[in-house]
């Protein structure tokens, strides 16, 4: 937030159109470029990026493009060349690069993290120049050994490199590293030069605090902050001292910034007044917003406190919206935003293998009240600590830091992704499982300015990956293939990533041609894993599915795909979901987790609970009745019975009524509980279920005096006249078998004046996992369980860009019989 979203009197203009670009053999000097076969381009973007434009690259494509120079041009000359003296900004070039302007020689950048401004004189057309040189030779180059192996890189030498490790990791990541200009490309002329700005909030007491240093240009007698917020305003004069603009100003009974789950997250809009030779100009800050964050470490704990509460923090570690050219527009992040709100996440990781996120992805952060884990960008490798690397990286990270610093949605910054861990796992000394890089030399940068600070984001406990101190990367139950209970056994903390699955989506989040058969090459192709390792996690999957459905998955994908096909659909969020309700209840050790990826990279079944379009997963609605602000699970005590367990994150007590009704065959109610209940704010209770009951029902079948008395338990909380929560319980497990019909019947209605329908869902005896078939729309909900007696209401809404189907259908996974609906509009389908 520190850089200036606007100044007054200043035109800065982004080179966008206009470029050329071509490969070249590694070494070709600038004079030889005539030879070159130039294709158009648009920036910024990538190698990659800009030959998905042309046509000529796509997934299947076999491009090495750390092998080859990659040259990019561009004629500088109407507004992009403005007379006069000027500043040439460079927010990002992928990874080693040199740029020329006119023929001299302007800039050398071996960091693709790292911004660069040059001041230049521009008069008529320019010639702008950049080489973004083949890595693959100096990979090659000999250099000191890491003291541990990483299975999931090929070259071990990028540590030796700041470049991303996306594209660049074959088990999981889709071959494009990034080559090129990937960020903005600028060109800016102003009558204020506004040096290096440091602007910090905080709260005392019940006041919002802005303190700002800046350096301001000549001209400038008098400098004032202003914080704005809807109804509130305030001000400070700014003076002088050794050359920098400082001061601050204070919001009485200031409004405060909180997650979107526990309150509203508040914003103020900041600026600077200067005023320079008799002329007022304004430099807008953008907004900020004011909390508390702390993190409680003792005894081996880590709790996100904000604002004095205790904050379980949910939701997924972040991908590029594009994961070829990096980037997203403020649009479709605003959407991906809506779509982590609704699944009732109020935490994102962006971890050390991706890249820095935009300022687009940080507004849609804090005005939609959802906390960042930001990781610096270094994962899993023995990272140099000689003087120039060092030197570079706090380079870095003093410009994150500056764009971060003031961000109310920042909660901690992590000095890298599993570094210790992976030294331990490798067997390395335990003398090196703590890098001074991380745990001295970033801590002091990162703590100066008061931002919470982890050293790795798997460490705390007797060995780095231990679940149950500090933070840990979870895959007790995942890839380590343990059983549920272990979520609880495991005494998890903190999980920083977890819960990673081959999540299968629908038929169009698929490989093209993969025909749905998961031993297609197209599919097993994309099935996320570690390199050289004899397993992916479409196997970890098909573990589960034969836990939690008592079948044979194997077998069962020779004699009927199609219905693998269902139960990986659902067994993923199923145990998804068994997992945070562990983690939520009220008597458990955990104070957060966050699966492993919200969105797949590239098409297939990837680790995302939403596709590499979008679109939703089973798996993402599972999590959503999970992680939701207010939500309710059932747990089983053994010889103790069932445990209700109800949450409130909310500011204000929730009072309301559980209802508890009890089905025999999925049909025949064999018994009815109710109780009143109070669940204070920010808290969660337990309620013994047979507490609902006047005598004693073996509800968990834990006694087993005689047959099951009912296989179906159906529990909502109730406040007011609205349904806030469910939950369910299957005494003897989930149904892994179908009967032929359960009476699934559905009606769709057109919302009036828009493409969207209102679809209500009914049906006869108990519907397991039902899931809804409308292609050309999303539905805001499914995979979920009905009752009879019980209708539910699914909004769809219309996808723009898909096809739209005249009809739908809906199935449940323990019945064999559909059900088709109509999807008649009342206004023309957009095309």
């Amino acid at each position: 937030m520190t850089r200036p979203r606007s100044v007054s009197g200043t035109r800065r203009c982004q080179i966008d159109s206009g470029w050329e670009f071509s490969p070249a053999t590694a070494g070709l000097a600038p004079d030889q470029l005539d030879q070159l076969d130039w294709k158009p381009a648009v920036a910024p973007n990538t190698a990659a990026g800009a030959l998905r434009d042309l046509k000529a690259w796509d997934w299947d494509s076999k491009v090495d493009f750390d092998a080859s120079d990659w040259w990019w041009r561009v004629r500088l000359e109407g507004a992009n060349a403005p007379s006069g003296s000027a500043v040439l900004g460079f927010d990002g070039l992928a990874t080693l690069a040199d740029v020329w302007l006119d023929g001299e020689h302007l800039l050398s950048s071996d960091n693709m993290f790292v911004a660069h401004q040059i001041p230049v004189e521009l008069h008529g057309s320019h010639d702008l120049l950049i080489r973004c040189a083949a890595l693959a030779p100096e990979l090659a180059k000999k250099r000191p050994r890491p003291r541990w192996r990483v299975p999931m890189l090929v070259h071990a030498q990028l540590r030796w490199f700041r470049t991303s490790l996306l594209g660049r990791m074959p088990g999981w990541s889709p071959p494009c590293p990034a080559v090129g200009p990937w960020r903005p490309v600028w060109v800016e002329q102003s009558a204020l030069t506004i040096g290096k700005t440091d602007l910090r909030n905080h709260v005392e007491g019940d006041k919002g605090v802005v303190d700002v240093s800046l350096e301001l240009g000549e001209g400038v007698t008098a400098a004032r902050l202003i914080i704005e917020g809807e109804s509130q305003s305030a001000s400070g004069e700014l003076s002088l001292r050794d050359g920098r603009w400082c001061g601050r100003a204070e919001i009485a009974a200031v409004r405060l910034w909180w997650p979107h789950t526990h309150g509203e997250p508040v914003r103020y809009r900041v600026s600077v007044e200067a005023l320079q030779d008799g002329e007022s100009a304004n430099i807008d800050f953008g907004h900020t917003g004011f909390r508390t964050i702390e993190i409680e470490r003792e005894h081996g704990d880590f709790a996100l406190r904000v604002n004095g509460v205790d904050v379980f923090c949910r939701g997924a570690c972040w991908t590029p919206l594009d994961v070829v050219k990096l980037a997203g527009t403020p649009q479709a992040l605003r959407e991906a935003m809506d779509q982590v709100c609704t699944a009732g996440m109020n935490m994102l990781r962006v971890s050390g293998a991706m890249v820095y996120e935009d300022d687009a992805f940080l507004d849609a952060l804090d005005e939609r009240g959802v906390l960042l884990w930001q990781d610096l960008m270094f994962a899993n490798m023995d990272y140099p600590e000689d003087e120039a690397f060092v030197a570079g990286v706090l380079h870095e990270v003093d410009q994150q830091l500056e764009r971060l610093q003031a961000r109310p949605s920042l909660a901690l910054i992590c000095g890298n992704s599993e570094v210790e861990q992976q030294a331990a796992m490798s067997a390395a000394g335990r003398e090196l499982w703590a890098p001074p890089i991380f745990h001295q030399t970033l801590a002091a940068q990162v703590e100066a300015l008061g931002i919470p600070y982890v050293t790795s984001s798997a460490q705390g406990g007797a060995f780095p990956h231990a679940a149950n101190a500090g933070t840990s990367s979870y895959y007790g139950v995942g890839a380590y293939l343990r059983p549920l209970e272990d979520a609880r056994r495991s005494g998890l903390v903190f999980a920083s990533e977890c819960l990673a699955f081959a999540n299968i989506p629908h038929d169009s989040g698929l490989p093209a041609g993969s025909a749905l058969r998961v031993h297609h090459a197209a599919w097993k192709a994309r099935s996320p894993r570690d390199l050289g390792a004899g397993w992916d996690f479409d196997d970890v999957r098909d573990h589960y599915v034969g836990r939690l459905y008592g079948v044979d998955p194997v077998m069962l994908r020779t004699i009927d795909h199609e219905r693998y096909v269902e139960l990986g659909r659902a067994v993923t969020g199923e145990v998804m979901a068994q997992a945070f309700a562990e983690w939520r209840r009220a008597r458990s050790p955990a104070r957060g987790a966050l699966i492993w990826f919200l969105r797949d990279l590239w098409p297939g079944a990837g680790w995302g609970v939403l596709d590499a379009h979008g679109i939703p997963k089973p798996s993402y609605y599972a999590l959503g009745r999970a992680l939701a602000p207010v939500a309710m699970s059932v747990s089983d005590e053994g010889v103790n019975g069932l445990l209700i367990h109800l949450i409130n994150d909310q500011a204000m007590p929730l009072s309301g009524v559980i209802n508890v009704v009890l089905y025999h065959d999925g049909e025949v109610v064999v018994g009815r509980g109710t109780c009143d209940v109070v669940v204070p704010a920010h808290a969660a209770i337990d309620v013994a279920a047979t507490d609902l009951f006047d005598g004693f029902l073996d509800l968990s079948f834990a006694y087993r005096f005689g047959p099951a008395g009912s296989n179906v338990l159906h529990a909502v909380l109730i406040v007011g006249d609205s349904v806030r929560a469910e939950a369910h319980w299957f005494a003897q497990g989930q149904p892994g078998t179908r009967e032929r019909d359960v009476g699934l019947r559905a009606v769709a209605v057109p919302d009036e004046g828009s493409d969207d329908y209102r679809l209500t869902v009914e049906c006869s005896r108990f519907a397991q996992s039902v899931a809804i078939d409308a292609p050309g729309f999303t539905a805001d909900d499914g995979w979920f369980h009905l009752l009879p007696g019980q209708p539910r209401v699914v909004s769809l809404r219309r996808d723009e860009g898909r096809a739209a189907a005249k009809r739908g259908t809906i199935v449940a996974l323990n019945a064999e019989a559909r059900a088709r609906f109509d999807l008649t509009p009342l206004t023309p389908l957009t095309p």
